[in-house]
């Protein structure tokens, strides 16, 4: 599985961005995709996570600000937006996404770099 995320940037507190992650390859055993952030100085936290049923979960942190959400209508691509709105520069940080295959078997992409100035 291959996947390759974007739509990181540079945005004032309270603004907005969605970020986009592909993923090619042997999509039909995705468990879920989902995104961890790593902020300067701290630990990789998990944000997000679309499970293949549909069902999601969000860090308290993000709760009521961030949406994720899928589109597996294509046979080859299956991807995972986040959208996140009213951004704080707590938010800050490179946002990873990852999926979960059945077998167990976990694939990162690469990190977009997420920046809110205050």
């Amino acid at each position: 599985v291959q996947l390759q995320a974007s739509g990181g940037g540079l945005v004032p507190a309270g603004g907005s961005l969605r970020l986009s992650c592909a993923a090619s390859g042997s999509i039909f055993s995705i468990n879920l995709m989902g995104w961890y952030r790593q902020a300067p100085g701290k630990q990789r936290e998990l944000v997000a996570v679309v499970y293949s049923g549909g069902g999601t979960n969000y860090a308290d942190s993000v709760k009521d600000r961030f949406t994720i959400s899928r589109d597996n209508a294509k046979n080859t691509v299956y991807t995972v937006y986040l959208q996140m709105n009213n951004l704080e520069p707590e938010d800050t940080a490179v946002y990873y996404c990852y999926t979960l295959l059945a077998r167990g078997v976990v694939y990162w992409g690469q990190g977009t770099l997420v920046t809110v100035s205050s």
